[in-house]
């Protein structure tokens, strides 16, 4: 049996064993490397994965985990949060990333 996984902590926790260890950052119209402090543009990132939640006690308390690999192999997480106080530029960066660079299996909502 699996063991059911509700937080964005636990799926964070999971993919930085895995090696996405890299927290992204959104400012100013670009994805950022906390390390590098390199500025990503859509075309530049890979969705690997992205889990989706909302919130125990306030279904408004909305979230996307996105795990992310970039044009140059740096592998890591950004939660962007979504609803009705979400950033709106954050979230346009999001749905210009091409359709081409998404995982076919990318909209997961379990991990094995």
């Amino acid at each position: 049996m699996k063991k059911e996984q509700k937080h964005e902590t636990d799926y964070i926790q999971k993919y930085q064993d895995e090696g996405y260890t890299t927290n992204f950052l959104f400012d100013n119209g670009s994805l950022i490397d906390t390390d590098s402090k390199y500025a990503y543009q859509p075309d530049e990132i890979y969705i690997v994965a992205h889990h989706r939640y909302e919130g125990m006690s306030n279904p408004d308390d909305m979230s996307i985990l996105y795990v992310i690999e970039t044009k140059d192999h740096i592998k890591g997480t950004h939660l962007l949060g979504y609803g009705p106080t979400a950033d709106l530029d954050e979230a346009e960066f999001f749905k210009d990333i091409p359709k081409k660079n998404y995982s076919k299996n990318a909209d997961i909502s379990e991990l094995t």
